[in-house]
């Protein structure tokens, strides 16, 4: 989200104008669409849609009919009216089909722009995949500024008519929980027509939420499919019942027969568990670690019959084929020897085309199981028969039992199963921890608009002895740059509609929230972000805090980062990329990365001459690295944050050049999932430091640097592979299928027919052709709108002329 706050948010006049003359209000809209609808015998019976969409609900996603729950929250009075609603249901509920009919319902009968803010990248991707078919078929292809605070700057926050938040608890989640509450804070401060919905499973404190967004709600414990929740100790189950006075009920004892090498490798009985559903059924077992993933999906295949090696056997080649293209002939050893028994892991570890292509294999049931972590259970929907929660922490923290309910709500697969079951494994010693996890209340929602990134438990330490209160501090420059505040009177008055207000008494127990205030407005005039009159107390940005603003930079490095860029400048290294790289490592990266100093110092020899000074330059020379290889005690006073970030540096360099993310990741012996994250991260913070610059005169150098790296980061594949790769849905390894098979530009893949496409792409299905044909033509399109604005604005005559010229006088 801060990436695309950084966007430039250029409108040309033209379409401004036609903009002025766009519907007004609901009233307006409800007159025009009966109107246009009169002529037919279609008069939009599908929730005020016509049913063309009712159709493609129907060809494109197989719905033939919604829950009752869903037409009644779709025909509440206060949807009807355009009132902010906050929707709560289990996970597996169908909250997301309600949005998007009212997303639809915005977009094609007010013509307003919609913004859907969705907490995970992968679900991002996943809601892009969806909808691109519906955007064709309904001609809806104007696309969104990403948010609100380029829409507030080009005055067109009007425009958009609905802002829907999914995970909507998120909201209590540290510094993305704070960006979504200043996001939702300046829509209710700015906008009075923009409709707000937001959607999340049950909530402690609603009310709360119901107050910041000024909302009704709408509650129902709806479930597609039943769910049991269980716990295991030692071999015995028993079934979650809160009525029970320490709420487990016997159920059963596990039947089966353990050897004692068995149960030395599986203390737990996890083969036990997941042999009683897997093949017919699928599994997701959630374990605390990355690793433990891995090791419980190979032991798990220990001990399987080697008929399970017939199940789907030949789907299972092809999908170790795909996964060896997609890591250009290499294939994870762990994924190659699970694979063949119907089973894989999934974890960050993996690469994003690694993890698409273990989610399709799963939801198609070619894999029936996924050893996982709980980032699965909060991003795309992986249903299954049976989720096993192999221990109730996550790394060294005990289960929330928010995260508990979202791995938990996984189980039931709708239209598939009439039940989903659940199973916690537990230790004697997690006992009465467990009993208040699975039956106590949901946590209530907090701001964290007083976020620090140092406090892990923001309950635990009172607000009001903290020093640093990023976020409010963000919040207080973001609005004096966006103009919506210009006193300290003003930022009062538009905190007051913030959920950090309504809570003020619980996170400002001790001080007032206008003391922090103050406090973080010192702070901000410390560090030369803002500036404040003595007599009027007004606010002003400085020309620093207008480029972190910009660049969407974090406050606590924007001075470190103007520092570093303008030490850059006396002695830019221009023939090649690693200095122009060391410069977009992002920052709070750094802090996880330990280098291995042999291969640091194997590296830094391969450099150029020109590549060794410049590392000394900023702080890095040779002989400190070769220090550190040999084990030697390092007397000379080298900031490591500065060689860690350097070390970084050097992993993009070598990926630049190669583009081969497993020889890299092997190279640096770093995990492939932390090699694509880096280049993504830096991807995304060479965009924010482009923009940084492009707001300080004496940075102007890296206007044009910047512009080619950030391009040549964010795809990092050979140049004639950028323009597929910008298609939704398109990975490296698919993209040089497109290319090799003649589809090389993107106009030729967006004419493409898509049965041809199918039949011609070796394991490309209809519905994946269908949405690859559909993304391309809507980027197409978009691309093809961009250049007649531009050709609009070239021909459109000024509006400053003077007086005396006419139009005739310029021709």
């Amino acid at each position: 989200m801060l990436c695309n706050a950084a966007a430039p948010s250029s409108v040309c006049r033209s379409v401004g104008m036609k903009e002025a003359v766009v519907t007004k209000e609901i009233s307006v809209a409800r007159q025009a669409m009966e109107t246009v609808s009169s002529g037919t015998s279609d008069l939009g019976p599908f929730f005020g849609l016509p049913s063309k969409v009712k159709d493609l609900m129907y060809r494109l996603r197989g719905i033939k009919s919604l829950y009752d729950w869903q037409e009644t929250c779709l025909n509440l009075d206060c949807v009807q009216q355009r009132k902010n609603l906050i929707y709560s249901l289990p996970t597996s509920g169908g909250k997301t089909l309600v949005a998007e009919i009212l997303i639809l319902r915005e977009l094609l009968c007010r013509k307003k722009d919609c913004l859907f803010i969705l907490p995970y990248i992968s679900l991002v991707q996943e809601k892009v995949r969806g909808l691109a078919s519906f955007g064709l078929e309904l001609d809806f292809m104007r696309k969104g500024h990403g948010l609100v605070n380029s829409l507030i700057e080009s005055g067109r926050l009007d425009n958009v008519g609905l802002v829907v938040v999914d995970e909507l608890h998120m909201l209590g989640d540290g510094s993305r929980g704070a960006v979504i509450e200043m996001t939702l804070a300046k829509v209710l401060y700015m906008s009075k027509k923009t409709q707000i919905i937001g959607m999340s499973a049950t909530l402690g404190n609603i009310r709360d939420l119901q107050t910041f967004l000024k909302a009704e709600n709408y509650t129902n414990d709806f479930r597609p499919v039943q769910l049991k929740e269980y716990v295991k100790l030692n071999d015995t189950i028993y079934e979650v019942d809160p009525k029970e006075e320490d709420c487990f009920r016997f159920s059963r004892l596990l039947n089966y027969k353990y050897s004692s090498s068995m149960q030395k490798m599986d203390p737990d009985h996890i083969i036990a568990l997941v042999t009683e559903v897997i093949p017919t059924h699928s599994c997701l077992v959630f374990c605390p670690t990355k690793k433990n993933c891995e090791n419980v999906a190979g032991m798990i295949c220990k001990y399987l019959r080697e008929d399970f090696l017939q199940h789907r056997r030949e789907d299972k080649a092809v999908l170790l084929r795909e996964l060896k293209d997609s890591g250009d002939g290499s294939v994870c050893p762990v994924l190659r020897r699970t694979v063949p028994y119907g089973l894989a892991y999934h974890h960050s570890g993996l690469t994003t085309e690694e993890r698409k292509l273990v989610e399709e294999a799963y939801s198609n049931g070619v894999l029936c199981l996924l050893a996982c972590t709980s980032t699965l259970a909060a991003g795309i929907n992986l249903p299954a028969r049976r989720v096993i929660l192999r221990s109730p922490y996550v790394a060294a923290d005990f289960l929330k039992r928010s995260q508990y309910k979202q791995m938990v709500g996984r189980a039931g697969r709708a239209g598939i199963d009439t039940v989903g079951e659940s199973i916690l494994v537990l230790q004697d010693k997690d006992r009465n921890l467990a009993q208040a996890l699975v039956c106590a209340p949901m946590e209530n929602c907090r701001s964290h608009l007083m976020h620090d990134d140092g406090e892990r438990n923001p309950e635990s330490h009172p607000v009001a002895h903290r020093t640093q209160c990023k976020s409010v501090r963000l919040l207080v420059l973001l609005h004096d740059t966006d103009e919506i505040t210009t006193s300290m009177e003003q930022v009062r008055d538009f905190l007051q509609g913030t959920l950090l207000y309504v809570q003020r008494e619980q996170l400002c127990a001790e001080r007032s929230l206008w003391d922090v205030v103050q406090q973080c407005v010192d702070v901000l005039q410390d560090k030369d972000l803002i500036a404040v009159t003595s007599e009027t107390h007004t606010l002003q940005v400085t020309k620093l805090g207008k480029a972190t603003f910009k660049g969407s930079v974090d406050l606590s490095c924007s001075g470190v980062l103007y520092q570093d860029l303008s030490r850059g400048l006396e002695g830019l290294l221009l023939n090649s990329y690693l200095h122009l790289l060391y410069l977009v490592t992002p920052y709070d990266m750094v802090a996880q990365c330990k280098p291995d100093w042999m291969i640091y110092f194997r590296q830094f020899t391969l450099l150029s001459v020109a590549e060794q000074k410049m590392s000394a330059a900023v702080g890095v020379p040779e002989s400190f690295v070769a220090r550190k290889a040999a084990g030697q005690t390092v007397k000379n006073n080298v900031d490591m944050t500065v060689a860690r970030r350097m070390y970084l540096a050097l992993v993009l360099f070598c990926l630049l050049r190669e583009t081969n993310l497993w020889s890299v990741a092997e190279r640096f012996q770093l995990s492939r999932g932390f090699v694509q994250t880096l280049l993504s991260s830096s991807s995304a913070f060479c965009s924010c430091v482009l923009h940084f610059t492009e707001e300080l005169e004496e940075l102007w150098p890296f206007k044009a640097l910047l512009t080619e790296l950030t391009r040549r980061l964010s795809y990092c594949v050979r140049a004639e592979l950028i323009p597929l790769m910008e298609v939704v849905g398109v990975m490296e390894s698919r993209a040089k299928q497109l290319y090799n098979a003649g589809y090389k530009t993107l106009s030729r893949l967006a004419n493409a027919d898509p049965a041809s496409l199918s039949k011609t792409i070796e394991q490309l299905s209809n519905k994946r052709a269908n949405q690859i044909v559909a993304s391309a033509k809507m980027l197409l399109n978009e691309k093809a709108a961009a250049l007649q604005e531009e050709v609009d604005d070239l021909l459109m005559a000024p509006l400053d002329l003077p007086a005396d010229l006419s139009a005739e006088q310029l021709v």
